[in-house]
C-alpha cells in the first residue's frame, strides 16, 4: 500500500522564520540539556562517589535503560505522527509532558536510603520512567523542526540556534552544578536541590517553546499517514539510505560524547587532582563551539553540512591526540580541548539538520511522511549512543579497578580514565569520519534538486 498524501500548499509552509522564534525553538535545548547535560556529565560521578554504587553496575543499568529508551523513541514517533488536535501533531506534546519531566529528573538524583540492592533497583525505575517522559519532549521538540517551516535554510538555521542553546545549556551545567551543590549544603540534599531548581526552569521553557510555535505545515489529503500499515511505514524508513547512516551516525556521535563528557569530571579530579576544574576544561571547549557555531551557517552553504562535519571529526581525532601528548598538562588540555571545540561546532550545527533532508529525501522516493518515525530514528541513535558510552564509562572505569569515592586511586586506574577521556573517543571518531564520507545527500540535493523538485511538486 502506498500512501497518497500530500503537503499543504499554503502560502506560509515555506515560511522565513523570525530571530525570535529561532530564539525561542533554540530555547527547547537549553530545557533539554539541564537534564541531558547534568546526565552525562554527572550521573555516573555522583552515584558512584556520592550514593556508592559501583561503576559497573551503573553501566549495566544505563546500557539497558537507554536501549529500552530507543524503543520509547519509536513509540513516540509513531505517536506523533497520530496525533492530531488544534494546536498540531507536536506541540501538544510539550504541553503534556513537560511537567512529567521535570518531576521526574528531580526523582534521579532522589535515591533513598534502603540498601545496594533497593538503591540499584531505584536507579533503573527512576531512569527509566525518566526515559519515557523525555521521549514524550524530545521526538515532539525535534519533529516540530519539520513541521514550522518546509524551508531547507530555515530549518538548518532553527537548528543552529537549538544547538547553540543546547551546548550553551552544557556549558552552564558543567560549570553551576558543583557550585550550587556546594551552595545547597552539598551531599545529596545539595543535589536534588540544584535540581529542582534545573526541571523548574526547564519546565518552563518548554511551555514557552510549545506558545510560541507554530505548526504550518499540514497534510491535506483525507488519505493521512494514519493509513498507511507499520510494515508499510518500517519498509520506507529501512530503505532510506541516508536516514540508516545518519542513524548509526547518531549512535557513535553520542558513544564518544558521553563517553568524553563522563570521564571529564574523573579526569579533572584524579590527573589534575581538582574536580571544579571540569567547569573550565568544559568552559575550554564549549565557548570555542559556541563562537564557531555563529558561522556555521555560511561555511555550511560554502562546502555542505557533510564537508563541514568531516573537517569537525578530523579536528576531533587532533584535539585528542594533542591530550595523548601529555596527558598531565593541564596546558596542552586545554588547547586539546580549544580545537575539539572548534570541530564540534560543524558537528553540533549539523547532525540534527541531517535528519529533515533525510526525511524529505524519504518522501521523494516513497510518497510516505513519516516525520516523527523518522525523527524518532536520530533520537533512538542518540539515547542508545549515550547508554552505551555511558555502560563504556562505567565498564572501563570497573575494568581497570576504579572504586568510588577513594581518597586516592591505583596507577592502573588512572589508565582508565585516561582510556575513556582520549583513547576510545579517538576510534570513535575515526569510526564518524567514515560513516559521514559514507553520506552523500548534500551532493544529491545539489546535483539533482531534490529540495526545489520538492516543493514545486507540493
Amino acid at each position: 500500500m502506498q500512501a497518497t498524501n500530500t503537503v499543504s500548499s499554503e502560502n506560509n509552509e515555506n515560511h522565513i522564520l523570525s530571530f525570535g522564534e529561532k530564539v525561542s525553538y533554540g530555547l527547547g535545548d537549553f530545557a533539554t540539556n539541564l537534564t541531558w547535560s547534568a546526565i552525562g556529565s554527572f550521573i555516573v560521578f555522583y552515584y558512584t562517589d556520592t550514593i556508592g554504587l559501583a561503576a559497573a553496575a551503573i553501566g549495566t543499568i544505563m546500557l539497558i535503560s537507554k536501549s529500552l529508551d530507543g524503543i520509547w523513541d519509536l513509540i513516540m514517533g509513531a505517536a506523533v505522527d497520530k496525533t492530531h488536535t488544534k494546536y498540531g501533531k507536536a506541540r501538544p506534546w510539550l504541553l503534556w509532558a513537560a511537567p512529567a519531566f521535570a518531576l521526574l529528573s528531580i526523582t534521579l538524583f532522589t535515591v533513598p536510603n534502603i540498601g545496594y540492592t533497593g538503591k540499584l533497583i531505584y536507579v533503573f525505575i527512576s531512569y527509566n520512567l525518566l526515559s519515557i517522559a523525555f521521549s514524550a519532549v524530545v521526538i515532539p521538540y525535534g519533529t516540530l523542526n519539520t513541521l514550522i517551516t518546509r524551508n531547507r535554510d530555515e530549518r538548518d538555521k532553527a537548528n543552529l540556534f537549538r544547538m547553540f542553546f543546547g551546548q550553551g545549556s552544557g556549558l552552564f551545567v558543567s560549570n553551576a552544578v558543583l557550585p550550587l551543590v556546594a551552595f545547597f549544603g552539598g551531599h545529596e540534599h545539595g543535589w536534588i536541590m540544584t535540581f529542582i531548581v534545573f526541571s523548574i526552569i526547564g519546565m518552563l521553557m518548554f511551555l514557552w517553546v510549545f506558545r510560541s510555535q507554530r505548526e504550518r505545515v499540514h497534510l491535506t489529503s483525507k488519505v493521512s499517514d494514519d493509513k498507511v500499515s507499520f510494515s508499510v511505514k518500517a519498509k520506507a524508513m529501512f530503505t532510506n539510505k541516508y536516514w540508516i547512516i545518519v542513524v548509526l551516525f547518531f549512535i557513535v556521535f553520542n558513544i564518544a560524547s558521553s563517553l568524553q563528557v563522563g570521564a571529564l569530571v574523573y579526569y579533572a579530579k584524579y590527573i589534575f587532582n581538582d574536580s571544579t576544574l571540569v567547569g573550565a576544561l568544559t568552559a575550554a571547549n564549549v565557548i570555542p563551539l559556541l563562537i564557531c557555531l555563529l558561522f556555521t551557517s555560511k561555511i555550511f552553504e560554502k562546502i555542505g553540512k557533510r564537508n563541514a562535519m568531516l573537517i569537525g571529526a578530523i579536528l576531533n581525532i587532533l584535539g585528542y591526540l594533542i591530550n595523548a601528548f601529555s596527558p598531565y598538562n593541564f596546558i596542552l588540555t586545554i588547547i586539546g580541548q580549544i580545537i575539539k571545540g572548534i570541530g564540534m561546532a560543524a558537528m553540533v550545527g549539523g547532525i540534527f539538520a541531517l535528519l529533515p533532508d533525510t526525511i524529505e529525501y524519504g518522501y521523494m522516493k516513497t510518497k510516505i511522511r513519516i516525520e516523527g518515525l523518522l525523527y524518532a530514528g536520530g533520537s533512538f541513535g542518540q539515547k542508545v549512543g549515550a547508554g552505551i558510552g555511558t555502560a563504556l564509562l562505567g565498564w572501563i572505569l570497573s575494568y581497570f579497578g576504579y572504586l568510588g569515592g577513594a581518597a586516592h586511586i591505583s596507577a592502573h586506574a588512572i589508565t582508565g580514565i585516561q582510556v575513556s577521556f582520549i583513547w576510545a573517543p579517538i576510534v570513535l571518531f575515526i569510526i564518524q569520519a567514515i560513516l559521514l564520507w559514507m553520506y552523500k545527500l548534500d551532493n544529491e540535493f545539489k546535483e539533482k534538486n531534490i529540495g526545489n523538485n520538492f516543493q514545486k511538486a507540493n
